[in-house]
């Protein structure tokens, strides 16, 4: 698979479903228990070290939302959804231990995650008390986000070139997973709203990705920025070397771009880009790990 390949996202008309076939499999899996990741896991790379290190500080709160977020509608689902639900929530739990251990790696290896966490403590108590709708567009969002930086994971797999190859491994098992799922919480907001008109799902869904968006970007640049100043990197080139680094190359944010602008569109649903074709490889070398 070409690297630069742009996400078709017109590959295949779907009508609110999984493909025919699809499982979504629990893998129980632990990783950098016996060996703790370098400082500079990434290929000795402090910029990409930073930007992973970021975006893994958030998962644990994240996935915790995520899944109270879906788990609000599992009762009134019917059983193929609720059964989603469940392996959903069971893949999401195991992300966050694992991210809990890499990122007690990362405090052990002499970086501050306080502030971090702190933003996203932040934004999460901005959900108390909204409606529950609301916070599922939002996990909806974030899961459509965390796919498709997935696909580019397990399609670019340069991006991992010479990193520690433990840590290599738990990121792209968690690629995986996040493809396999990356419809549970669309289809959760389809039955929710499935007496909604259509006009309005659609507004709902778009401005909270509009809104996710601009958070998530500027927020994780901010991150991936304080934890380069934990390295002595700082001033106006430090957030240079990031903002190459996400628009740029690798240009993690640059290649996704169209597979996000896709959210946007009339009758979108995540599996009208179905890339199972991803998990095979993905998967492969996992057998040590349980």
């Amino acid at each position: 698979m070409n690297a630069h390949t742009p996400i078709d996202i017109d590959a295949r008309p779907l009508t609110g479903s999984a493909p025919e076939n699809h499982e979504i499999v629990v893998r129980d899996l632990r990783f950098n228990r016996k060996e703790k990741p370098r400082r500079w896991w990434l290929a000795d790379d402090p910029v990409g070290t930073a930007w992973h290190n970021a975006l893994s500080a958030t998962f644990p709160r994240g996935e915790a939302f995520f899944i109270e977020s879906v788990k609000a509608f599992r009762d009134s689902a019917p059983p193929h959804l609720a059964e989603e639900i469940r392996k959903f929530i069971s893949q999401e739990v195991n992300h966050s231990r694992e991210h809990l251990a890499f990122n007690r790696a990362a405090v052990d290896a002499g970086y501050d995650l306080t502030r971090i966490d702190a933003h996203v403590t932040d934004m999460l108590n901005l959900a108390k008390g909204r409606p529950p709708i609301v916070n599922l567009a939002a996990t909806m969002a974030l899961e459509h986000f965390t796919a498709i930086l997935a696909h580019l994971l397990l399609t670019a797999p340069e991006i991992l070139d010479d990193a520690d190859p433990e840590v290599a491994t738990m990121w792209k098992w968690h690629a995986v997973e996040e493809i396999e799922h990356k419809a549970v919480a669309y289809d959760t907001f389809l039955h929710a709203t499935k007496h909604w008109p259509r006009r309005r799902r659609w507004l709902l869904r778009s401005i909270s990705m509009l809104s996710i968006t601009r958070r998530f970007v500027s927020h994780r640049i901010d991150d991936t920025v304080d934890l380069l100043a934990q390295d002595g990197i700082t001033g106006w080139k430090a957030r240079v070397r990031v903002l190459w680094y996400v628009f740029g190359s690798p240009g993690y944010l640059r290649k996704v771009f169209p597979a996000w602008a896709a959210y946007f569109l009339p009758g979108f649903h995540p599996w009208k880009h179905d890339d199972r074709y991803l998990i095979p490889s993905g998967v492969a070398g996992l057998e040590g790990y349980a």
